[in-house]
């Protein structure tokens, strides 16, 4: 599957990146990460193991949508809820500054 990550292009193939995170050792999760195998990575780290660039360089969210479209399993920063779906009406007073009605 060809994806761009930080402005260059890769074709990246599942066999590949699993055969490509083959011992490495996962670090601590505190944001993003993704199921490789039994292992769970940090998506930076992935990022930076398959595209052999510096983590600055490109953003999780690119590793996340490539690894999502690859059939690995993406998970979201732990903690982190999502935020609760609004009703027009609350969106609308939300944006006005008023109390959001019940």
């Amino acid at each position: 599957m060809r994806c761009v990550i930080a402005r260059f292009a890769f074709n990246l193939v599942k066999s590949e990146v699993l055969e490509a995170m083959r011992g490495v050792k996962p670090e601590a999760v505190t944001g993003e990460s993704v199921i490789i195998g039994r292992r769970t990575y940090p998506v930076k780290q992935v990022g930076e193991v398959l595209t052999r660039q510096d983590r600055r360089d490109f953003s999780a969210g690119e590793v996340t949508r490539a690894m999502s479209r690859l059939g690995f399993t993406c998970r979201p920063v732990p903690g982190l809820s999502p935020a609760p779906l609004l009703t027009g009406l609350q969106t609308a007073a939300a944006l006005l500054g008023a109390p959001s009605p019940a």
